[in-house]
């Protein structure tokens, strides 16, 4: 049920987050829009990215919502993302470490600990391998 609920709404949040990433892009090409980031300035190749990455987030977050519908059916799905999350959690750290990004502070750090939190939970949550058949 857990893990139901994890994915279910980590999947529902990276599509809203994908959405907004998508609006985002659009308003910053239109007539007066600003092409910098919230955080950090991007320029269009920067703001580029993210809109590639906004689909990303909506096609993983629809992958989500689809494991929490069947999770015995696709543990795939929570165990890829756990991967993913590991990534993301060590490429943060790495750039706190190294100090290229020292405008954002303790961000990166932060982020790098819900990323590893969520790998956890995403492994220690896994449902039981489904049988052959669909027997219990």
């Amino acid at each position: 049920m857990a893990y139901r609920i994890l994915c279910g709404l980590l999947g529902a949040g990276l599509v809203l987050g994908g959405i907004m990433l998508l609006l985002g892009f659009f308003g910053a090409l239109g007539p007066g829009g600003a092409m910098t980031g919230p955080l950090s300035p991007m320029g269009p190749n920067g703001l580029y990215f993210v809109a590639f990455t906004a689909c990303g987030l909506i096609g993983w977050g629809g992958g989500l919502i689809g494991a929490s519908k069947h999770p015995a059916t696709s543990r795939i799905v929570g165990t890829f993302s756990a991967w993913a999350m590991v990534v993301m959690g060590l490429y943060r750290f790495a750039g706190w470490f190294l100090g290229d990004f020292a405008h954002l502070g303790e961000l990166p750090r932060i982020e790098a600990v819900i990323f590893l939190s969520l790998a956890i939970a995403f492994v220690w949550l896994r449902p039981a391998k489904a049988l052959p058949g669909g027997a219990a």
